[in-house]
């Protein structure tokens, strides 16, 4: 029994999905039902237009789609994240590839699965040691700067397929050009099934939520298509598709001075198929009010990656349009993906002479009406009354990801979040300490104006670690303040509370800051974080003679000692 027990706890861990499985709601099995049923009428077609982008055949992009869905039911940490084939990671698949193979032959699909299968241990290697922090730098302004503009991606994306026009370019801007320059070549029978299938989806997500906008939108169409035949009229559909199981393609290496490219780019995969699974992932859990495991979500990927692989399949990662598609349904849980996955495999062997019936132009629509639902103006403008440099910096991951792309502008949102960071740490908060008559505590002199200062004691606090970044920037400001003070000094005092951390660099600092004020007369002393200054100083065989440093446990014993050596001052109590 307690083995039973033991193999169970340990399954639960390994598998976080299996716990709300096991303990599944049956209020909740319509809106999953429903939702993964949208979630599949969309996934089928875009699987398939993505594997053709990383030079597969449709059906591989199935495969790539069902074992990965249901492999994250079970181990990720995300309730409502889709897992499937994703447009940056299919573009750095055929990248990584054509070098090696031709697209479609059987050498191209054994790279692919070596391909998959590396970044998946690399995925999973790297949950393992706890390297989900990456993810950390995704602040909530660079989520919805984010969110806001992978709606807009999604949305010019699909202008192509619902005017049948071939757009150039990869860009936001190209695209749009491309777009305006061949608008009066529209397909307009092509414009008016996408706006008729947008009406429909929009119609029920708003007037009838309850029923599910993209699956009805989808089922309208391919009745218009069977009922028409809009294909002879020009009007672009899915095709056919094969049924078949898939074939067994055995991992292979390339050629020795090759071996390096295919590692790199596995490497590479799982860091940008894992940023843009989080990027997504988060997302939607802030939007919903949930939290998410980083490092369980780098080992999920891993574990898609590896079944994808197992399945003949290629790399994937979180899909946010059909995310998108889940969390407008109103899927409650994760079995979402296990129905949608259900769905895809049986509409594989069962309905593909349906599926060659769905007109792409009502899939860009389908897109477009889940894009929407991304989109929140409003939330960013509200930014600026908190911070106007959250707000830039929500703004640069929006124009980034717009103009450069998603993963390019994620990577310029978080290095202009780092530099800002860096700049605080650099140039952080500081203040001149004193006190007020009749009250114990020591406030501000700049933000109270009843708070004075210790005749002959400049108490200074310094609001951040101290290291290489700010080390001189510290010793200055002090040099500073002693100098601007209205009557001489006689003690420096730090209070060391908000100084975290010091590195070697910063205890040189406060060494040359101790020998300057000593030169002057003017005693040195730091309250506060007694016990860590002793303990940093006793790790690296030093003691505080060594520095010249007065320690002091709090600023109050360390104002009792001044006021006793300097008893003719008008020290305030």
């Amino acid at each position: 029994m307690g083995m039973r027990r033991a193999l169970t706890e340990r399954l639960f861990r390994w598998m976080p999905g299996l716990p709300e499985l096991a303990h599944y709601q049956r209020a909740d099995l319509r809106p999953d039902v429903l939702a993964g049923l949208s979630v599949a009428a969309v996934a089928l077609p875009v699987s398939i237009a993505y594997a053709q982008l990383a030079g597969f055949s449709p059906v591989v992009g199935l495969y790539s789609t069902i074992f990965p869905m249901m492999a994250y039911a079970l181990f990720g940490s995300s309730r409502q994240l889709i897992m499937g084939p994703d447009a940056a990671t299919c573009a750095m698949i055929a990248a990584t590839l054509a070098p090696l193979a031709a697209m479609g032959s059987g050498q191209y699909l054994s790279f692919a699965v070596t391909l998959t299968l590396l970044a998946g241990l690399f995925c999973v290697i790297a949950g393992k040691c706890g390297l989900g922090f990456f993810a950390d730098f995704l602040s909530w302004p660079i989520l919805m700067g984010l969110l806001n503009g992978v709606g807009i991606n999604i949305m010019i994306s699909q202008l192509g397929k619902v005017t049948r026009l071939s757009l150039q370019g990869r860009g936001v801007i190209s695209q749009m050009e491309s777009f305006a320059q061949q608008l009066p070549a529209a397909h307009w029978p092509t414009v008016a099934l996408a706006l008729g299938s947008l009406a429909v989806f929009l119609v029920i997500k708003y007037a009838t939520p309850r029923l599910p906008a993209p699956l009805v939108a989808m089922v309208t169409a391919v009745i218009v298509s069977g009922v028409f035949g809009v294909s002879r009229h020009g009007v672009a559909v899915v095709g056919e598709i094969s049924s078949a199981l898939p074939k067994l393609h055995l991992p292979a290496l390339p050629p020795p001075d090759s071996v390096g490219s295919l590692v790199t780019g596995a490497a590479g995969l799982a860091l940008i198929s894992f940023c843009s699974a989080m990027s997504t992932c988060r997302g939607f859990a802030a939007k919903n009010g949930y939290d998410i495991d980083a490092n369980r979500e780098f080992v999920a990927l891993g574990v898609c990656d590896i079944a994808s692989a197992f399945s003949q399949g290629f790399a994937i990662s979180g899909a946010d349009s059909r995310t998108a598609v889940n969390d407008s349904v109103g899927g409650k849980t994760r079995l979402v993906s296990i129905v949608a996955a259900l769905t895809v495999l049986l509409a594989l062997f069962l309905f593909t002479k349906l599926i060659a019936l769905i007109p792409t132009a009502t899939l860009g629509a389908i897109l477009i009406g889940s894009s929407l639902g991304l989109m929140n103006f409003r939330q960013i403008w509200n930014l600026r009354r908190y911070s106007r440099a959250e707000f830039n910096i929500a703004l640069a991951t929006l124009a980034g990801v717009v103009l450069i792309g998603v993963m390019e502008g994620i990577l310029l949102a978080v290095t202009l979040a780092l530099v800002r960071f860096l700049s605080r740490i650099a140039r952080p908060p500081d203040h001149e300490l004193g006190r007020i008559a009749g009250m114990d505590g020591f406030y501000e002199l700049a933000h109270y104006a009843g708070a004075r200062a210790v005749p002959g004691l400049l108490i200074y606090r310094f609001e951040s670690p101290l290291t290489f970044f700010n080390a001189d920037y510290f010793r200055q400001r002090v040099l500073q303040l002693v100098t601007a003070a209205q009557e001489p000094v006689r003690w420096v005092l730090i209070d060391a509370v908000s100084i975290t951390d010091s590195d070697i660099t910063g205890m040189l600092a406060v060494k040359r800051l101790e020998g300057e004020l000593r030169s002057r007369h003017i005693r040195l002393a730091v309250a506060g974080r007694e016990a860590e200054f002793r303990e940093w100083l006793t790790d690296r065989g030093l003691s505080v003679k060594d520095v010249n440093l007065t320690l002091y446990p709090s600023r109050h014993i360390a104002l009792a000692e001044y006021q006793r050596e300097h008893p003719n001052l008008n020290a305030q109590n």
